[in-house]
Formats: C-alpha cells, structure tokens, sequence
C-alpha cells in the first residue's frame, strides 16, 4: 500500500536511498526532510522499502536536473528519485507509484512529467522501465566528472 512519506520513515528512506546513492545520489538526513517537506509527491509503502519523490515547477528546489526542466517547461512535475527495494522490484511497485503520480499530476492540471535517468555510469534497467511507461528522451547533459544523464518526459493524456 502507497501513502504520504512521515517523519517517523526518514531513516529508513535515508538508509534505502544511501544503498541506491550510484543511481540517485548521496543525502543527509536534514536534506531529505527538507525534500519531502517541498515536494509535489513524496510516496513510500508501510515498510519503508521504496521511495518516490517528485516537484512541480514551484517547487524551493535546487538540482541541476530539476532546474533543467525549469528552464524549458512552464509547468511540469519532475521525478527526483524513485527507488524499490531489492526485495520488491519484480512486483509492479514502481509502476504504481509512477501510476500514483500520474495521477495525482493529471488531478492538479499537469500534463508533463520529466525526469532523468544516467547515461553514466548505465542504468540499463531504468532505461527500459522507463520507454515502457512511455517516457521519451528530450535532453543530455553532463554534471561535472563522469556522470551524464538523460532527460525523460511523458505526455499524460
């Protein structure tokens, strides 16, 4: 079961995102409070074992990812990261969080959804999950040493 992101799950999501730091990125704890605080949607289940936040194009948030979407879009929701835990990928667990999402974006008039996936170092895996739910390429850049990324989008209907 999906609900809204409580105080009370921030290590854990802290510890779950510290494991996935190569395919999201390192946080402190205050940082993530901070984050969810401003976030658009900010989503796990009752264990704690997965984590989608996402910002609208209002949000006090700073990424270089996010920004890059700022600059080209009026309006859209930007996913940050999502993360499934080892023990549950294979369930259809991002798909519903990225069908909550849709959701909840289309609800509040959002028809754009943008995210980034690595192009270095590869993220094979999340290069498929992602076509599949329809996202389409619409950007790269590099962010300083090796790390390159790719820009995603989906149109909601």
């Amino acid at each position: 079961m999906l609900r809204d992101i409580v105080d009370a799950d921030l290590d854990t999501l802290l510890a779950l995102n510290t494991a996935h730091a190569v395919e999201t990125s390192l946080l402190e704890r205050a940082k993530l409070a901070r984050m969810i605080g401003a976030a658009f949607s900010a989503r796990t289940n009752d264990a704690s074992s997965v984590l989608l936040l996402a910002f609208d194009q209002d949000a006090d948030y700073d990424s270089p990812n996010f920004l890059w979407f700022r600059e080209r879009y009026p309006r859209f929701v930007y996913v940050d990261r999502i993360i499934v835990g080892a023990a549950l990928r294979g369930q259809g667990i991002a798909r519903r969080l990225y069908g909550d999402l849709f959701g909840k974006a289309a609800a509040r008039g959002h028809d754009l959804v943008g995210c980034e996936v690595n192009r270095e170092p590869p993220n094979p895996a999340s290069d498929a999950f992602h076509a599949a739910c329809g996202f389409v390429e619409v950007g790269r850049a590099g962010l300083g040493g090796s790390k390159q990324v790719r820009y995603l989008v989906k149109v909601l209907p």
